[in-house]
């Protein structure tokens, strides 16, 4: 049995790791669990620094030393803030997989642990709910702007990999999900679409989500 820790950036996050992930890691002989990163006292959740990141995660790792323990994490490329390690650097990078993938390397050679291994989502969470807009129609109803739905549909018809929808103020995945449905939870509604699309779609849809989920399975 490994005994796997993830720091999310936020709510969000944790939930979709409580009711999504959990349950498929563990039919890999992996036990989950989750938190949210200590912003301020009393409040948890939202990357505001890589210092309070920085500060959850060594925490965690001094609280559990076990050698059946690995440390993770579910944290957004879009709005990452500016002192992450190589910040600038990476941040020349167009191609956004050359990107997080140079700048998942910093954060591991910043951390320096081989129990750690670092995630970054391209381009925020809500890409993995754009694969399937029909399950976020099912989930809102009435609440779907039909026409902007349809126009969302559109383009990512003519999108051949969602986890390169961007990371534009006005056009990443929240974004537009956003235009379509003013009411989106993105902490409740969130995790429900992403577990009605499935793990197995996720990873089918997302190389760089896949990639990650691919290295917990062979933890064990």
């Amino acid at each position: 049995m490994i005994r796997l820790h993830i720091v999310a950036e936020g709510q969000t996050e944790k939930r979709f790791v409580e009711q999504v992930l959990c349950g498929y890691l563990g039919t890999f002989n992996i036990s989950t669990d989750v938190r949210c990163i200590q912003t301020s006292p009393g409040h948890k959740g939202g990357l505001l620094k890589y210092s309070h990141l920085k500060k959850d995660l060594e925490r965690w790792m001094r609280e559990d030393q076990e050698g059946d323990c690995i440390f993770t994490t579910m944290i957004d490329l879009y709005a990452l803030p500016t002192d992450f390690p190589k910040y600038s650097e990476c941040y020349r990078i167009t191609e956004p997989y050359a990107k997080v993938n140079k700048l998942e390397n910093a954060f591991d050679e910043d951390i320096d642990s081989n129990r750690f291994i670092p995630y970054i989502q391209l381009h925020e969470f809500e890409t993995l709910l754009l694969i399937d807009l029909e399950k976020i129609r099912e989930e809102y109803l009435d609440g779907v702007n039909q026409r902007k739905y349809r126009e969302l549909q559109n383009y990512l018809n003519s999108v051949t990999n969602v986890e390169l929808v961007n990371d534009g103020s006005m056009t990443a995945p929240s974004k537009r999900l956003g235009y379509c449905i003013t009411s989106y939870d993105k902490v409740y509604a969130g995790a429900n679409i992403a577990k009605s699309i499935g793990i197995t779609n996720l990873k089918e849809s997302c190389p760089h989500f896949n990639e990650w989920i691919s290295k917990l399975e062979r933890l064990v």
